[in-house]
């Protein structure tokens, strides 16, 4: 019979991090992360957590700065990344990460040959 692993942060299960308050929380995760969380959320940050918590779908954010609390666990979030909406499903792994991780701007660029006309020499090209 197989156990089934239950995932932990810190030695936390997920129910006591939704239980703990911010403060505690921001003691288990980096530096970085801690210091933003200590400054206080952003008006657009509290926004998205009172979104976050009276909605079941999901939820569109400019937000790429938050980082991802307790509470966000097992909620979808469309994170924009410049041109579209990339959807981020939170799970407990991302624990102290930001949202902008999860949704990359830069993609790997493919060229294709040059056009008619990029040239010098295919100006004169046969359009046949």
């Amino acid at each position: 019979m197989k156990m089934v692993k239950i995932f932990t942060f810190k030695g936390k299960t997920v129910e006591e991090l939704q239980k703990m308050p911010l403060d505690e929380f921001a003691k288990l995760i980096p530096s970085r992360r801690r210091r933003s969380l200590r400054r206080g959320l952003t008006p657009q940050q509290k926004k998205l957590l009172e979104r976050l918590r009276k909605r079941q779908k999901a939820v569109k954010t400019h937000v790429r700065d938050m980082v991802i609390i307790p509470e966000m666990i097992g909620k979808r979030i469309l994170v924009y990344m410049g041109k579209d909406w990339v959807t981020v499903d939170v799970t407990g792994e991302m624990l102290g990460h930001v949202l902008g991780e999860f949704s990359m701007t830069r993609h790997r660029v493919q060229h294709s040959a040059p056009g008619v006309g990029a040239t010098k020499s295919s100006k004169f090209l046969p359009l046949k």
